[in-house]
């Protein structure tokens, strides 16, 4: 696959742009394959890419029901950050967060990462010694963020009201790497790395049956037949209690609607990320100049992938009064996402109970910004066995009652 450059666009200007290739294969199953990925989202392509750069692996498979980056991968808020509070999770967004700085140039492929930074703000006393608490954990953990006062927030957010009555901004938890990133040129740059390495990449081919002999998996049942594999690996976001049911095992987590709307493009008015969690909102503005504007989950366990209005009323109705002038912008539109949500709010990245079948899911709230982590340790543990980074998210966890709370920390996931 030729790779892309300033010199391979003038080659091309010149041919009247007629020799550009497909960024991707799109081949038919073959009977088997070593390992089977069900989800080719942004977690499943980060997987097999891992699997086939750091761990030689490249007869495998990615199987996507829809079309790739079709579910919350293209339907997120696209904020980049690693300011967890417990260990374990700051590693593995820390990890995730260092590896987007330079995936552009890894997957040759511009996924328009933006180091704009993201605070986090602190509108009741409650939320000051969390934060505070949080910035101490991180300088343990080697992640840079600092806790910093209300003048501080406007130096960085002119637009932003600090004295509002009702949520007035005492200070915030600032992370000046953290940022955004093109959703879909995750997708599509991880999907373009794994078709080059002869990954196969399978649209519009949804797993119905998880076969299995004795423990053991055997292979999957799909829209396009049967196909067997040594190790599968289940990484479908919001549908990964549809899919463990299939493979004769259940999770302890539940699926939720997450919403989000954008408004229409105005100029640059905002270059950072902020998140109010007192409110359950968060804003930032687009390449594009749309004012990206996410709110909590929903109070019902559901699939809907459909906006509703309780969420424009509840979370523009706050972020209003902290940010006055989007009063007057029209909403351009609005969606939703299937988050799935463990009960202590951090993911599960693990063996089943199914022996060679694996399981990532249960991220809630935070799946976009650790992909490139999550992916790597996906990737290792699948080729080995174990991974440092994934060795505290195991489902075992649950039983023996040693949870990773990151209810705070994870902000809109509670």
């Amino acid at each position: 696959m030729r790779r892309y450059s300033a010199f391979a666009i003038a080659r091309e200007a010149a041919r009247h742009h007629q020799g550009w290739e497909r960024a991707w294969r799109s081949p038919e199953p073959k009977k088997k394959y070593d390992i089977i990925i069900v989800g080719a989202g942004g977690h499943g392509l980060a997987t097999a890419y891992y699997l086939g750069k750091n761990h030689g692996l490249t007869n495998i498979a990615v199987l996507e029901k829809g079309w790739l980056g079709g579910g919350n991968t293209g339907r997120n808020t696209t904020i980049i950050r690693s300011n967890y509070l417990q260990d374990p999770s700051a590693a593995i967004y820390e990890k995730a967060r260092s590896l987007y700085e330079t995936l552009s140039q890894d997957l040759n492929y511009n996924i328009m990462f933006s180091p704009r930074g993201v605070m986090m703000l602190a509108q009741t006393q409650h939320e000051i010694r969390g934060y505070q608490r949080t910035a101490y954990a991180n300088a343990l953990q080697g992640v840079a963020t600092e806790f910093i006062g209300p003048q501080r927030v406007k130096e960085l957010c002119p637009i932003i009201e600090i004295g509002g009555p009702r949520y007035p901004v005492l200070g915030a938890l600032w992370q000046p790497r953290g940022g955004t990133a093109r959703h879909d040129a995750v997708a599509w740059g991880y999907a373009r790395a794994c078709s080059d390495m002869g990954i196969d990449i399978i649209q519009q081919c949804e797993v119905t049956a998880i076969r299995s002999q004795g423990d053991k998996v055997q292979g999957v049942t799909t829209t396009k037949g049967s196909i067997d594999c040594d190790k599968l690996g289940i990484v479908v976001a919001g549908n990964s209690g549809v899919l463990a049911d299939m493979a004769g095992f259940r999770l302890p987590l539940e699926s939720v609607a997450r919403q989000a709307l954008v408004s229409e493009p105005i100029k640059p008015c905002m270059d950072v990320v902020v998140m109010a969690n007192t409110v359950h909102g968060y804003m930032s503005q687009s390449d594009k100049g749309e004012m990206v504007i996410g709110g909590g989950t929903d109070g019902h366990n559901n699939y809907t992938q459909r906006g509703s209005f309780h969420h424009i009323e509840e979370t523009v109705r706050a972020l209003i009064e902290t940010f006055p002038m989007i009063s007057r912008l029209k909403m351009l539109r609005q969606w939703g996402g299937i988050v799935d949500v463990t009960g202590d709010r951090s993911p599960i990245l693990s063996k089943t109970p199914l022996e060679g079948c694996f399981i990532n899911g249960g991220w809630g709230t935070g799946g976009f910004k650790a992909i490139p982590g999550s992916g790597w340790a996906m990737a290792e543990l699948m080729a080995k066995g174990a991974s440092p980074l994934a060795a505290a998210f195991g489902l075992e966890r649950f039983r023996e009652g040693r949870f990773i709370d990151e209810s705070v920390a994870a902000g809109v996931a509670h």
